[in-house]
């Protein structure tokens, strides 16, 4: 980190908490290219087809507790590559 960019992050360590989130997810979304708009409608319409299967009752759902019991026992897994 060059001098400037020391500086910069020095001062922004002394801003309140959320003027430091909201300047870190500033210079995060200026990293990010514009979004494909393909890509958006391919999410919109995923997001349509799973909120119909959860209004349905098709969808199967489960607690917090096992979802993150899962996840956890997942990421302890050994890697599959």
């Amino acid at each position: 980190m060059n001098e400037t960019a020391q500086q910069l992050y020095t001062d922004a360590l002394r801003l309140p908490d959320a003027e430091r989130a909201e300047l870190a997810a500033s210079l995060m979304a200026s990293l990010d290219p514009e979004p494909d708009p393909d890509a958006l409608a391919a999410w919109d319409a995923e997001i349509a087809r799973r909120v119909a299967e959860l209004d349905s009752g098709t969808a199967k759902t489960m607690s917090w507790p096992e979802a993150r019991r899962r996840i956890l026992e997942d990421a302890d897994a050994p890697s599959r590559d």
